[in-house]
C-alpha cells in the first residue's frame, strides 16, 4: 500500500485497484476508510509524515493571477466553433478520440499543454517554448501527429489567445476545434481535474520551464497509470492501450 501512495494514488484508487484485480480473494479486500484510519493510526514518524503528505489534494492548478485578469481580446477568436456545435457522440463520451485541452502556468511566464481524452481520461503533457499562438499550435501539431488520426477527431479549449491559430492547426491535422463558452472551465471538466492532480508533481510557485519532454511524458504516465473509480477503477493507460488495438 505504501508504494501505490509513493506513486500518489489516492487510497480509493487503491481501494477500488485491489478489488478490481482481486475480484475473488476477499482477503486482499479493504475499505479506503480503512486505509486512512491505518495512515492516521497505525503509522507513525517519518513514515506516517511522508505518506500523509501524499494524500494532500490542494486547490486545482490555475493559471497566473496576471494571465486570467481578462483582456478586452479574451474571448474572441476569429472563426471559432462554439461547443454548442459539438457533436453529441462527444458530449456523451460515446467513442474515444475527443480531447480537451488547456495550458497550464508556472513562475518565470512558463507553461505547458495539457491534453485529456474524454472517454478513457488518458493524458497527454506538451512542453511548450512560449505561449504565443504560433508555438502553441505548432507544438499541437507535432504531438497530434503521434497519434491515429482514429484517436484524435477533435480538440476542446478554451478562449484563450493562445488559440488564435487554430486553423492553422485544424489545416495540419484535420482535427476539429471547438472552443468553450467565455469562463466555463466546467466545459472541460476532465482536462480541469487533470490540471488539479497537476498539482502534486508541480506545485504553485515553480517553474515548468525546466521540465524536459521525456520528464512530462514520465507525469503523464504516471497519471495514466492510476485506476479511476469513473472507468471501474480500470486505468487510462489500460483502456487508451485497447482503444489503439482497435485501431490497428
Amino acid at each position: 500500500m505504501a508504494g501505490k501512495l509513493r506513486m500518489l494514488w489516492s487510497p480509493e484508487q487503491i481501494a477500488g485497484w485491489l478489488r478490481h484485480t482481486y475480484p475473488c480473494d476477499e482477503s486482499h479486500h479493504v475499505s479506503h476508510e480503512t486505509i486512512y484510519r491505518s495512515l492516521f493510526i497505525q503509522a507513525r514518524g517519518a513514515l506516517k509524515k511522508e505518506l500523509l503528505e501524499h494524500l494532500r489534494r490542494t486547490r486545482g492548478m490555475r493559471r497566473s493571477r496576471h494571465y486570467t485578469q481578462k483582456t478586452a481580446i479574451h474571448g474572441k477568436i476569429v472563426d471559432a466553433v462554439s461547443i454548442s456545435e459539438r457533436p453529441a457522440c462527444v458530449e456523451d463520451r460515446a467513442v474515444p478520440g475527443h480531447w480537451e485541452g488547456d495550458l497550464v502556468f508556472g513562475s518565470g511566464n512558463s507553461q505547458i499543454a495539457t491534453l485529456v481524452e474524454r472517454q478513457t481520461r488518458y493524458v497527454m503533457l506538451v512542453k511548450l517554448d512560449g505561449k504565443d499562438s504560433q508555438t502553441v499550435v505548432n507544438a499541437l501539431i507535432k504531438n497530434a501527429r503521434k497519434l491515429p488520426q482514429e484517436l484524435y477527431k477533435s480538440l476542446t479549449w478554451d478562449r484563450g489567445t493562445e488559440m488564435h491559430a487554430h486553423k492553422k492547426f485544424t489545416m495540419a491535422t484535420d482535427i476539429r476545434v471547438y472552443f468553450c463558452d467565455p469562463q466555463s472551465p466546467w466545459q472541460r471538466g476532465s482536462n480541469e481535474n487533470t490540471n488539479g492532480l497537476l498539482r502534486q508533481y508541480m506545485p504553485k510557485g515553480v517553474s515548468l520551464a525546466g521540465f524536459s519532454q521525456l520528464q512530462l511524458n514520465a507525469i503523464a504516465r504516471q497519471l495514466n497509470e492510476r485506476p479511476r473509480k469513473t472507468l471501474g477503477f480500470q486505468t487510462p493507460a489500460e483502456m487508451f492501450s485497447e482503444c489503439v488495438a482497435s485501431t490497428g
